[in-house]
C-alpha cells in the first residue's frame, strides 16, 4: 500500500498524503488535483477503490489492429497528440497475432473506465465477425468513435475515407494510360471497405456478375503476392490494391512472375503511408487523409464525452490520387 502511494503520488506530483485523501473520499482536494491521482492510479494499472469506480478516467483507448502497416502507426500519431492536447491520457491497445483480442481489449479498458474508445480497423468492418464487444459499450453509454467503414447496424459515429472516390480516381488514371484490363486485390469478402470498393468499380468499369476482375487476400504482402499472381496470369495490366502493403506484394508477383513494373504492369496502391517514396519503383497510392480523419475522430469522442450532441453519421473525407513511378502507359501505347 505504501508504495502504491509512493508511486501515484510520483505521477501525479503530489503528495502521499493528497493521494490518501483522494482514495478515501475526503474533501480538502481541487477537482484538478483528484482527477490527476485518478488519472495516474489508471495508467499505473492500480483499480481505483470502489467507491469511486462509478467515475470515468481521463483515458481514452485507441486500439487498432496491427502496427505493421505504417498508416495505422501514423493514425496512432495523430490521435494520440490529439487526445493529449484536449486533456486526455490515449491508452493504444494494438492486436497481435495470437495475442490480446479486440473484445479482451475492450474488457480491459472498462475495468480501467475509460472516458472513451476509438476504433481503427476492427471486427466492425467485417461482416461476418463478432460484434457483442461493441454492443457492451454502447449498452454501458460509453462513447465510441469508428475509423473506416463498418456494419450499419453498431449505430457508431464514423469517420471514413470515401473508398468510391478511391477507386474512381485509380482507375481513372489507368484507363488514361490506356490501360484496359485493370483488376482489383481486395481484402475478404466480409470486409465493408472492400465491399465498397468493389461495388464502385463495378459501377464504373461497367461489370456484371460474375465478370469482375478481381481477387481477395488477408491485408499482407504475402497474401496479396499470391491474389494479384492470378490477376496478372488472366492478362491484367492495371491492378488497384487495397492497401500499399497489398500494393508491394503485386509488385512481387509481378517481378517474380517476369513482369516489370510499370513497363508490363501498373499498380496503385491505396493509404499513401511512411516510406512510400522510398520503393522501387516508388508507389503511385491513393492517399487517405489521415491527419484531418484522426483529428476528427478525437472531436466527435470528446463531443460526446463532454456531453455535445453527435449524430451518428458517418464522416466521409476525399482521398486523393498521388502519381509516382509504379505506373505508367499500358504495353504497347
Amino acid at each position: 500500500m505504501t508504495r502504491r502511494l509512493t508511486e501515484v503520488a510520483r505521477k501525479a506530483g503530489v503528495s502521499e498524503a493528497t493521494v490518501s485523501r483522494v482514495l478515501n473520499g475526503r474533501g480538502g482536494v481541487s477537482e484538478s488535483t483528484r482527477v490527476a491521482v485518478l488519472t495516474a492510479l489508471d495508467v499505473l494499472g492500480y483499480e481505483r477503490p470502489s467507491k469511486l469506480r462509478g467515475e470515468r478516467a481521463r483515458l481514452v483507448g485507441l486500439v487498432l489492429p496491427e502496427l505493421q502497416n505504417p498508416i495505422f502507426p501514423a493514425l496512432a500519431e495523430v490521435v494520440t497528440g490529439s487526445l493529449a492536447q484536449r486533456g486526455f491520457i490515449p491508452a493504444l491497445c494494438a492486436r497481435t497475432i495470437g495475442g490480446i483480442s479486440e473484445m479482451d481489449y475492450v474488457e480491459m479498458l472498462l475495468d480501467h473506465q475509460v472516458s472513451g474508445v476509438i476504433f481503427a480497423g476492427g471486427s466492425y468492418a467485417l461482416a461476418d465477425a463478432q460484434h457483442d464487444h461493441y454492443r457492451r459499450l454502447t449498452d454501458r453509454g460509453l462513447p465510441v468513435v469508428l475509423v473506416n467503414a463498418g456494419v450499419d447496424e453498431l449505430g457508431f459515429p464514423c469517420v471514413s475515407s470515401d473508398d468510391a472516390v478511391a477507386v474512381e480516381q485509380a482507375y481513372g488514371h489507368l484507363r488514361s494510360l490506356g490501360h484496359e484490363r485493370i483488376g482489383l486485390v481486395l481484402g475478404p469478402a466480409d470486409h465493408v471497405p472492400s465491399r465498397r470498393k468493389l461495388a464502385a468499380m463495378a459501377n464504373i468499369a461497367g461489370w456484371s456478375e460474375g465478370e469482375e476482375c478481381v481477387e481477395r487476400s488477408s491485408f499482407s504482402m504475402e497474401g496479396a503476392r499470391v491474389a494479384a499472381s492470378k490477376l496478372i496470369e488472366r492478362g491484367v495490366t492495371g491492378v488497384i490494391c487495397a492497401s500499399d502493403v497489398m500494393a508491394l506484394g503485386t509488385i512481387r508477383a509481378a517481378r517474380r512472375l517476369g513482369r516489370s513494373v510499370p513497363a508490363d504492369v501498373s499498380v496503385v496502391g491505396y493509404d499513401d503511408s511512411a516510406l512510400m517514396t522510398c520503393t522501387d519503383p516508388p508507389l503511385t497510392t491513393v492517399r487517405q487523409p489521415i491527419e484531418m480523419m484522426g483529428q476528427a475522430a478525437v472531436d466527435l469522442l470528446v463531443n460526446q464525452i463532454e456531453g455535445v450532441g453527435v449524430l451518428n453519421d458517418e464522416l466521409l473525407f476525399e482521398p486523393e490520387l498521388v502519381v509516382r513511378g509504379s505506373t505508367a502507359p499500358a504495353p504497347g501505347h
